[in-house]
């Protein structure tokens, strides 16, 4: 089999991993990149077992860097979420754990020259548009990856990245609330459509039968839920003005629940044929917006939010995230602004990987 090396960076960017490329490392053609992008991660074995992939969409993501030439960037983002059991890539969603490796990413390719101590990278993210600031720390003049940073979902302790995430209201609709109103009735379940950096399909997970603090292995285990979700969700998908989104993965699915271990509300993000093991960087800028909101279907479940700039604590299966968010609510309504967290990266490999020459005919 004749094979062709493509430079490549292998991050972990949040609770996700997957290759970083640059954009002319790869297939202009997106059917081409297709095949190429499928090889890379192994798509088309549950078990990922003739590529990078790890069997669960969370380690079958791409992402591919390139100089923007926007002003008001620095880098451009351009996100592939690769199918774990079908050779299949879906370039409409972004990636926000993704994202957070991009700055040390792009700073390691060459893209960004470092400064000391801290470099401070503008991101725009290709898929929807949005811009991110990324302050990742580079003593010295190069990425450090050691610090005292933890999040849920990540083992040990290692160098925070800041995002702030600018412009992140109708990231795909161009609306807050892309039906026209915060909750709107699919099936006899109130849901609320949101767009805020990733849309999504918001409810309450007591409308579904579940508590909303399943584990995720019992919320897999439950067919029967997303089978009802997924009706529902391309519903709702239809009144967002997306059109027919059975092969989409967005708009997202997010359950919410009152909290119970100091957070602001619990939630189970799913992806959405797949329940996340934490929550995504996106959803959860989407989900606090949502929280935030009037009329929505987190109202009278939320704990209280304290005055703009808050910090919104929000439970996963195994933690809490919390997201920074600055927001106006007076005589003329609600208004989102700005969502910023930490997170932290790690570069885990570097080198060349190896994609059969077939892929590119």
């Amino acid at each position: 089999m004749t094979q062709r090396a493509i430079p490549f960076h292998f991050m972990r960017g949040g609770t996700s991993r997957g290759p970083y490329f640059r954009r002319s490392d790869l297939p202009e053609d997106l059917d081409t990149l297709s095949r190429v992008l499928s090889h890379a991660v192994g798509a088309g074995h549950p078990n990922n077992i003739d590529g990078l992939g790890g069997g669960v969409a969370v380690t079958t993501k791409v992402a591919i860097l390139n100089a923007s030439e926007d002003a008001s960037a620095d880098v451009d983002y351009f996100f592939a979420q690769v199918s774990v059991d079908e050779a299949k890539v879906d370039y409409k969603p972004t990636c926000g754990n993704i994202l957070v490796g991009v700055g040390p990413a792009a700073i390691e390719m060459g893209l960004v020259e470092a400064t000391d101590p801290v470099t401070r990278v503008r991101i725009r993210a290709v898929n929807t548009g949005a811009l991110v600031e990324a302050e990742v720390q580079t003593p010295g003049g190069r990425v450090s990856y050691e610090g005292d940073e933890a999040i849920d979902g990540v083992a040990g302790t290692a160098a925070p990245v800041g995002l702030n995430f600018l412009d992140v209201v109708g990231s795909r609709t161009g609306a807050l609330f892309p039906t026209g109103q915060p909750k709107d009735e699919i099936e006899g379940i109130e849901v609320s459509c949101v767009d805020v950096a990733m849309p999504m399909m918001i409810a309450r997970a007591a409308d579904f039968g579940v508590t909303g603090y399943e584990s995720r292995d019992e919320l897999e285990a439950n067919k029967a839920l997303f089978e009802r979700m997924e009706r529902i969700r391309i519903e709702a998908g239809r009144r967002m003005g997306m059109g027919d989104v059975s092969g989409s993965v967005t708009p997202k699915i997010g359950l919410i629940a009152p909290p119970r271990a100091g957070g602001h509300f619990a939630t189970r993000y799913f992806m959405p044929w797949s329940t996340h093991p934490t929550l995504a960087v996106t959803g959860s800028q989407c989900l606090a917006a949502c929280a935030m909101a009037p009329g929505t279907v987190a109202e009278g479940l939320v704990a209280p939010v304290d005055p703009s700039p808050a910090v919104i604590r929000i439970e996963h299966p195994i933690g809490q995230m919390e997201v920074t968010v600055t927001y106006a609510q007076g005589a003329d309504g609600f208004a989102f602004h700005s969502a910023g967290l930490v997170r932290t990266a790690r570069l885990i490999a570097r080198g060349e990987l190896m994609i059969p020459e077939a892929a590119f005919s």
